[in-house]
């Protein structure tokens, strides 16, 4: 007799010693031997503690790389983490700050080294919190973006695309966070739907004026021009005067112009070069000079008149409006809501800024990235997220990839400071002179934006620059995952860097999963403070219950709702099924009688056909149906159609149906007891592997206390079980079906009628179908012993004289009849019902008569009137219901 498992499952006693093992095995190592199947992941930033994102983006990827390891592939999941620029800087600033210090006031060496020793603080945390999920990777193998290696390659591919001239530096006008003092790339500016305001100025000419529409009014202090359409004849006399600029005395052209929106505003736009995209191309073509009026911390700067300098921006802009109001040129405000860019990590409203910056030419790496969408080689999960990533692509604009941080990829070009050089060199390698002059040169200032290392990861993790055993055997990947949020940030540019330095995309399915999100769907967020802690949840309820919840209510396409208000029902599921689980599997050990007769996969011909009963012949149908689901979903990704399944089989098929049927075999009660416990063991082992890679820990307990286990096995290696014609068995199914059918119309008869669950009552079944004959002779005592029968007759015909009745028509028409005498006191009950019919007779009238009324019904909304015809209608039909109880 197998040792009986403890009554209740403790995670606690269970997952860290369990983990700990799985490590000291190296199972989650790669072995050499197989397909390669290579999952990157997306690596936390060194500032960050687990959130609830991280364990559905984690315990997803740890589903893939479970199942596909079971596959016999040759799995490696790297794990890594970012050095994450603006966040990390951020965080130590502060830290600073409670010092009553700056990053100025210690110098950018010192800043450096402390931001380096919080990072090496924090940065392994975040990682020892993933293993406490169940997270099977190869830690052997963690990245870390800022590492020496990873630096190595960062500066290679940088050096590489400036000499080709990919890379460049120039005036542009760029996203500007003056609360980060940093520039922010087109991505990293997250618009949000703001509401704000329209404000229309009159602008003097000598004779006349021109009103123009504003949605910024402090930025005209920097105006350089005003612009209209070459085609409004509003102001086609206009173009080529010159206006007097409103609060500072400047004269500024009009010109004319076919970017102009002529539907916008009055149809003419101020023209502020240095702070807005689209200002800046059109002074570029007609040559107008462009003027900051802000500083880096978006107060106004010396280029204003002298009454606005220093003002913070937003205070600017309301002096900026009375002045224009009290001079009489404010002809008009009025509501109106924009898109208005916010720096991704901070928050703050970003400034569009004109500065020197470096950037990539991404026209070239954006064709070469799109095609091999439109050829196929991508694959996206849910397809939609394709569609968004091609036309990304189609309008790619350049990056600007240089950060005005301390802590990051310092750009490795130094200038020659040599009186007459002047040049400036990208450089593998730390300058100390100049290569043309040998004279004294200057590292460039910036930091490189942090998605130009992490998008190198795919390859730089594996050892590139350096032909390494793992570049060549692990590049390229298979599956990436992460969040929709990042398509751009981050997929799109590993992509585009995969195609040009290794020639081949680095991963070929993106699956983009949901957000989680509260019951409001909001996304969970500690500003919002509706964050879920991952860890409070594997504390309470184990790691597999977290796992199941979030991998189970992940469908394609949609986010996953969870209530941080209440850890209980959100994770009731997960707990419940854990729970479940380990009941059946103490149901299962505790009833091994010694040696359990083996069946080879689930084949029947192994166990003498004629000795499995109709139950164990749909059982092993149903396990074999289950593997065909499961394994279906894990392929197709459809993660939680896998969970599903397998849910189903455990809970419904074998738990509820299988277990109940042969505990009479089980107890001796009944022959075949030995059969019944190899079927029991056999497709419960089955089950286990299916569940194993959403729910590790439980699994790995259950699984190795099946008899035949060695010390060391282990299921996280064991096969994945594969589909078996020879199990697939309709008649049994059909049959079994049929006797599911009865036993559940008896209960839901007896649940009707409020029988007690130790009342035993009769039954008769009349005309039985093919299926259901069968079922009948073949499950007699399992039919009485679950639906609590103490006789069940099978008659040709009804009789029509045995009383009143309570029944059932069957899928097949069986009909089921049970004696009304044998569920309730009759006479009792007729009163009851003639009472309750009664009730509503007289409800009935007056509601009739209340729709009868014509005032009632001309007056009332439609939607009230039609409420009382669907009442009055539901009444009726429930008086015939009662009626027919009663005839019966």
């Amino acid at each position: 007799m197998t040792e009986p498992l403890p009554p209740q499952y403790d995670p606690k006693a269970v997952e860290a010693p369990l983990y700990r093992w799985w490590r000291e095995l190296g199972l989650f190592r790669p072995t050499g031997r197989g397909e390669p199947y290579v999952i990157m992941m997306p690596p936390p930033n060194v500032t960050a503690h687990l959130h609830v994102g991280h364990g559905l983006n984690n315990s997803v990827q740890d589903v893939m790389i479970r199942f596909e390891r079971m596959r016999g592939r040759d799995c490696l999941w790297v794990p890594g983490i970012d050095h994450a620029g603006i966040a990390t800087q951020n965080v130590v600033e502060k830290l600073l700050a409670k010092e009553g210090k700056t990053r100025f006031d210690i110098g950018r060496a010192a800043f450096e080294a402390r931001v380096k020793a919080h990072a090496d603080a924090t940065g392994p945390v975040i990682l020892e919190q993933l293993r406490r999920l169940g997270v099977s990777a190869d830690w052997d193998r963690t990245y870390y973006t800022f590492s020496d290696q990873l630096s190595r390659a960062v500066r290679e591919v940088f050096v590489r695309w400036f000499d080709a001239g990919r890379i460049y530096r120039g005036k542009y006008i760029i996203n500007w966070c003056p609360h980060c003092l940093t520039a922010l790339s087109n991505e990293e500016a997250e618009k949000e739907e703001t509401n704000g305001s329209l404000w229309r100025i009159r602008y003097p000419l000598r004779t006349g004026q021109i009103v123009v529409a504003t949605t910024r009014p402090e930025t005209m202090l920097g105006d350089t021009g005003v612009a209209v359409h070459p085609d409004d004849d509003r102001y086609a006399a206009m173009v080529g005067k010159v206006v007097r600029l409103p609060l500072s005395g400047r004269s500024i052209p009009i010109v004319a112009d076919e970017a102009v929106d002529r539907e916008f505003g009055t149809g003419a736009v101020k023209l502020t070069p240095a702070h807005d995209p689209l200002d800046f191309e059109i002074a570029r073509r007609h040559r107008l000079p462009a003027i900051d009026v802000m500083n880096p911390d978006a107060t106004m700067s010396a280029e204003v008149p002298e009454r606005f300098r220093g003002l913070d921006r937003f205070e600017a802009r309301r002096r900026v409006v009375r002045e224009l109001e009290a001079a009489g040129l404010l002809e008009s405000v009025e509501p109106h809501r924009s898109a208005v860019g916010h720096c991704y990590r901070c928050d703050t409203v970003v400034e569009p800024r004109l500065s020197d910056q470096w950037f990539v030419k991404m026209a070239e790496f954006g064709k070469a990235a799109l095609a091999a969408y439109r050829d196929g080689t991508l694959t996206f999960i849910p397809e939609r997220r394709g569609t968004e990533y091609a036309q990304w692509m189609e309008s790619i604009r350049d990056w600007c990839i240089s950060r005005q941080l301390w802590w990051g990829h310092r750009i490795p070009v130094w200038y020659c400071q040599a009186a007459g050089c002047g040049a400036m060199t990208a450089s593998r390698t730390n300058l100390t002179e100049c290569p043309k002059c040998r004279g004294a040169v200057r590292q460039d200032e910036d930091v490189l934006d942090t998605w130009f290392s992490s998008q190198l990861v795919p390859f730089s993790s594996l050892g590139w620059p350096d032909a390494t055993a793992d570049l060549a055997r692990y590049y390229p990947g298979n599956a990436l995952v992460t969040a929709p949020e990042i398509l751009f940030f981050w997929v799109a540019r590993m992509i585009m860097s995969g195609l040009d330095v290794m020639g081949r995309v680095p991963f070929t399915t993106i699956y983009l999963h949901g957000t989680v999100r509260d019951t409001q769907h909001r996304k969970m967020s500690k500003s919002l403070g509706n964050g879920i802690d991952p860890l409070e949840v594997v504390e309470k309820y184990g790691a597999d219950a977290l796992r199941y919840t979030v991998v189970g209510g992940l469908a394609v396409g949609t986010d996953v709702i969870l209530d941080p208000a209440d850890l209980e029902s959100s994770f009731a599921t997960g707990r419940n099924f854990a729970n479940k689980l380990w009941n059946v599997g103490r149901f299962i050990l505790s009833n091994l009688d010694g040696a359990v007769r083996p069946l080879a996969g689930k084949s029947p011909n192994v166990i003498g056909r004629n000795e499995l009963s109709l139950a164990d012949r749909w059982i092993i149908a149903r396990c074999d149906a289950a593997v065909q689901e499961a394994t279906a979903g894990y392929e197709r990704l459809r993660l939680n159609e896998a969970a599903a399944a397998v849910y189903r089989f455990i809970w419904n098929d074998l738990a509820d149906w299988y277990l109940e049927a042969i505990k009479p075999r089980l107890f001796g009660e009944q022959p075949g007891g030995d059969v019944a416990r190899a079927v029991a063991v056999q497709t419960f082992d089955v089950a286990l592997r299916l569940l194993h890679p959403v729910m590790p820990f439980i699994t790995e307990t259950l699984w190795k206390r099946l008899p035949g286990r060695h010390l060391d096995a282990t299921i996280v290696i064991a096969p994945w079980p594969a589909a078996d014609h020879r199990a697939e068995d309709p008649r049994a199914v059909a049959e079994f079906t049929a006797g599911q059918e009865v036993i559940t119309a008896i209960r839901s008869i007896r649940s009707e009628y409020d029988v007690p669950p130790g009342q035993p009552i009769r039954a008769t079944v009349c005309r039985p179908g093919v299926a259901t004959q069968a079922a009948i002779r073949q499950l007699t005592v399992t039919i009485q012993r679950m639906a609590k029968l103490s006789d069940l007759a099978v008659i040709a015909e009804e009789s029509g004289n045995g009383g009143a009745t309570a029944g059932a028509v069957l899928t097949d028409g069986t009909s089921l009849t049970i004696p009304l005498g044998d569920l309730i006191d009759t006479e009792k009950e007729c009163r009851r019902l003639a009472a309750e019919s009664d009730r509503l007779l007289h409800a009935i009238a007056s509601l009739e008569k209340k729709l009868a009324n014509e005032q009632f019904v001309s007056r009332a909304p439609a939607e009230v009137v039609q409420r009382e015809r669907d009442k009055l209608t539901s009444w009726r039909d429930q008086v015939a219901v009662l009626d027919g109880k009663r005839e019966r």
